[in-house]
């Protein structure tokens, strides 16, 4: 049996964009974990984020794509590396930033999955749904970290 996540859950006064509460966790390098981790984040989220909707679908395909690439392909799936979590939340606002300890790949370069000489490739589709779930994408410059946001209004 695997130990249970737990996050670590913090209020602050109101920031940028309505940021007011901060949620943090890591995830073993372990497919075996993603869903139990984005159960977790949701219901903390469901709790104060109005659009509800948003929280059942967009966050929880968006952040379970970028924990699956975060543990098969940044950290190779290295039971010595884990997956850092971190959650900023308002009532209107999600800020999600999920980064593994692998090298990092640019971003620049994935071939749109779309495209009929990338439907068969086994990478891509992810970020694509990603980019479609969320109203910002950014990486860090190495490539190892993402943040996803989503607003609401």
């Amino acid at each position: 049996m695997r130990p249970a996540l737990s996050a670590d859950v913090r209020a602050f006064e109101p920031v940028g964009e309505g940021l007011e509460a901060e949620l943090r966790l890591t995830v073993p390098s372990d497919v075996a974990y993603v869903e139990d981790a984005v159960e977790l984040v949701a219901r903390h989220l469901e709790a104060s984020f109005l659009h509800r909707e948003t929280i059942r679908f967009n966050l929880k395909v968006a952040l379970t794509e970028a924990l699956a690439n975060a543990i098969l392909f940044g950290n190779a799936e290295d039971s010595a590396k884990g997956v850092s979590v971190r959650v900023l939340f308002g009532r209107n606002t999600v800020q999600l930033e999920v980064t593994d300890e692998g090298g990092g790949f640019d971003y620049r370069f994935l071939p749109d999955p779309t495209l009929p000489e990338a439907l068969t490739l086994p990478s891509g589709r992810g970020l694509f749904l990603i980019r479609n779930l969320v109203d910002e994408l950014r990486f860090n410059a190495t490539g190892n970290s993402i943040c996803m946001i989503l607003r609401r209004d």
